[in-house]
């Protein structure tokens, strides 16, 4: 893993689009050069080039991210790359043309652009194909040694063992005669010195997943074997960079206290997240106007009802807030007056409903929300008062989300399907204290653009 802005990014993914990047730009040089070629003009020098490639490769990658190409299961699958990739290309091409149309001294023939769409296409699957059976993931995994057989170290083994791991574990060690969940593990006994151990089984990082550390850990072999370059994480750390989240069982105050991190109350970021809020609300209320009429008319004309629908919902620091939505249910959809979750296939949602949140058109509305700054574009996703009290009492840090601002998407519903139980909320939880933990103008830019993803691939819809 690679911490980019605070937020850890696996290092193969990384490389390859590091990798691909320099593709695209390969890729409109070359369509250029041809092109020219081809009329009999002389292309001149690449670099007086460069403006337009750059403009090229920066936006069809952004489409790339954008439509999930660098997913887990979509870097492994060449069918979904050639789909995805091929969606990506045509919103490239949409940007352009707008982009292009306001900045005519920064321009690409079309032309052009169907030559590099197409050497794009084929350099960044070969590029794949290549990177996936000569390079391959397990060459970027790192050796790490445990501390400790016991349950955390059976939840380090069985993460080990996913197709996406970045790391792989050479052994566990036995720290106390009752951890037994692993079989095959080194007695500590049997091991004269951490660090020496580290350099001569290649070991690149010391894990410490001891349930409990009082009299059992080894702290002065520990420093001796970070200051020889050995990496050396707690459990709550480690899984935090490998998972993207938060992990609720093993939290504790102290963690939270001592560890870097939340800063997102700071006073540059929250003007620099109000800003964009605002310039970015105002410009999408515009654009989003037409799709806002043509809802509004067919929810009137097919349901007897108010068309938008409003419900309190719990806000930054505990204050409630009136959320506005397309209305996607019928209108006695909780007549009896009690709080329900969201059901699959809910029975209440009308036709038009169905439509709308599948295509999370119900959710345009929060804009104006984040216009008048009850929400913002990113952050965790707001909830009734009556589940927050529910979950408050139940789910221990559960309070710590409202911190910062609710959002329209968040860290969550990128990583997260759609929950809509205790238990769901709890998963929430620990992808919604990682977005707070690792706030960064860079990390709700990030999202804000997968969220492109979850609304084409319609993850985690209900």
């Amino acid at each position: 893993m690679v911490r980019v802005f605070k937020h850890y990014v696996p290092t193969p993914l990384l490389a390859l689009g590091l990798l691909e990047f320099v593709a695209l730009l390969a890729a409109i040089l070359l369509a250029w050069h041809g092109r020219l070629l081809q009329l009999a003009l002389d292309p001149g020098p690449l670099a007086g080039l460069l403006p337009e490639a750059l403009t090229y490769a920066v936006i069809t990658y952004l489409a790339m991210l954008a439509v999930g190409l660098y997913q887990s299961k979509c870097y492994r699958s060449v069918r979904m790359s050639a789909l995805r990739l091929t969606v990506a290309l045509v919103f490239a091409f949409v940007a352009l043309t707008v982009i292009f149309f306001l900045y005519p001294d920064v321009t690409t023939w079309r032309s052009v652009f169907v030559y590099a769409a197409l050497l794009s296409f084929l350099s960044i699957l070969s590029l794949r194909w290549v990177f996936s059976r000569l390079v391959g993931w397990h060459r970027f995994k790192r050796r790490v040694l445990v501390l400790g057989a016991g349950r955390r170290a059976e939840r380090l083994r069985e993460l080990a063992g996913a197709a996406n791991a970045s790391f792989a574990i050479h052994a566990f060690v036995r720290m106390a005669p009752a951890e037994g969940d692993i079989e095959r593990s080194v007695p500590r006994e049997d091991i004269a010195s951490l660090s020496d151990y580290a350099d001569r089984h290649d070991v690149d990082e010391i894990v410490v997943a001891i349930q409990e550390r009082r009299g059992s850990l080894p702290v002065a072999e520990l420093l001796n074997a970070r200051l020889h370059g050995t990496g050396v994480y707690d459990f709550s750390t480690f899984m935090e960079r490998e998972t993207g989240r938060v992990d609720l069982d093993t939290l504790n105050p102290s963690w939270l206290v001592f560890s870097d991190g939340f800063r997102a109350s700071y006073r540059g970021s929250l003007i620099l997240k109000r800003v964009f809020d605002i310039t970015a609300s105002s410009l999408l209320l515009l654009l989003t106007a037409p799709i806002l009429m043509v809802t509004a008319l067919l929810i009137k004309l097919t349901s007897p009802g108010p068309v938008f629908y409003r419900q309190e919902r719990v806000g930054q620091f505990g204050s409630t807030f009136q959320v506005l939505k397309f209305r996607s249910m019928r209108n006695d959809a909780e007549k009896d007056g009690t709080p329900q979750w969201a059901q699959k296939a809910d029975p209440r949602v009308t036709t038009v409903g169905r439509i709308i949140r599948s295509t999370r058109i119900d959710e345009i509305p929060q804009i104006f929300n984040v216009f008048r700054g009850d929400m913002s574009f990113v952050g965790p996703r707001p909830e009734r008062p009556f589940f927050v009290d529910e979950l408050s009492r139940s789910i221990p840090f559960y309070a710590e989300r409202h911190i910062v601002k609710p959002g329209i998407t968040g860290w969550a519903q990128l990583n997260y399907p759609y929950g809509a139980s205790e238990e769901d909320s709890r998963h929430k939880l620990e992808y919604d204290l990682y977005y707070i933990k690792n706030y960064s103008i860079f990390l709700d830019l990030l999202i804000l653009i997968q969220t492109v993803r979850v609304v084409l691939w319609q993850d985690g819809v209900r």
